[in-house]
């Protein structure tokens, strides 16, 4: 299946639409202050809409998680972005408590429901708190009177993975319920681009240690989230759809260590 990837593959949701297999969609949030700005970009382009796939998130800080905030926060999203639908919106992180949690977590579903949202998923959630969720949806459909689906679809959950946080729990929870899982930092913001076994790679296949980075994410089935706001290397990245790596090459990448180099919001206490 990998060797069948290209630029425009995308991956079937659990929402029924269609994800891009490379994070060159649009990956906002509140928190970033750049959702007006990256839709702005869209229109100067002259890019259709159809075309775009734009994501953002309710944040953790601020504005707390809640019913009557996630509300606000993505009606103030769509008229700052004026895209008049937002493809995928993430809970930014569990921070917050369980009501707020719930509370985000409903206030999404109705956007959905309202067309204002087409799919909706989590960002930084450990399994503790993705089986909370997955207990709350299922509690939400029987509250609401509907059949499976009423109490929200989870469709993506975004984390921090690479070769050295690879979060083996996670994963194999978002594959026995085929949710797409989106890997940040998927070139470990460049700091273990020297690594041996990534430089060798680059050397056989005459790619640079980000495009095997990004290479082994896509083979293991992820969608990685490569940021630059560089012409020449946001094409470098994009070329990673010429070459493929062996089964062994993409295991053995795969490390034991846990080694964030960003936040890491998964281990924290559901109270919290």
């Amino acid at each position: 299946m990998a060797s069948k990837l290209s630029i425009s593959s995308s991956v079937k949701l659990n929402s029924g639409y269609e994800l891009p297999v490379l994070g060159f969609g649009i990956d906002s949030a509140t928190a970033y202050k750049n959702q007006g700005s990256s839709a702005a970009g869209i229109a100067a382009a002259g890019v259709p809409r159809s075309d775009v796939f734009f994501t953002t998130k309710v944040p953790m800080a601020g504005k707390p998680l809640s019913y009557d905030n996630t509300i606000s926060l993505i009606q103030t999203a769509l008229e700052e972005t004026g895209l008049g639908y937002l493809d995928l919106v993430l809970l930014h992180s569990p921070y917050g408590g369980q009501e707020n949690r719930f509370g985000a977590w409903r206030a999404l579903v109705e956007l959905v429901e309202a067309g204002k949202v087409r799919s909706i998923g989590v960002s930084n959630f450990g399994v503790h708190h993705l089986d909370e969720l997955e207990a709350y949806t299922e509690r939400l459909a029987q509250e609401r009177g509907g059949g499976p689906g009423a109490g929200g679809v989870i469709s993506v959950g975004q984390w921090e993975v690479h070769p050295w946080l690879t979060r083996p729990d996670i994963v194999r929870w978002c594959r026995e319920r085929a949710v797409a899982v989106e890997a940040y930092c998927p070139i470990v913001r460049g700091e273990r681009l020297d690594e041996p076994a990534v430089k060798a790679l680059a050397d056989k296949y005459g790619k640079t240690a980000a495009q095997v980075l990004l290479r082994w994410s896509l083979q293991r089935g992820y969608v990685p989230l490569v940021k630059s706001v560089t012409p020449a290397r946001i094409q470098e990245n994009a070329a990673i759809f010429d070459f493929e790596l062996t089964e062994a090459e993409v295991e053995g990448l795969a490390t034991d260590e846990y080694s964030p180099c960003a936040w890491d919001p998964t281990v924290e206490p559901l109270e919290k």
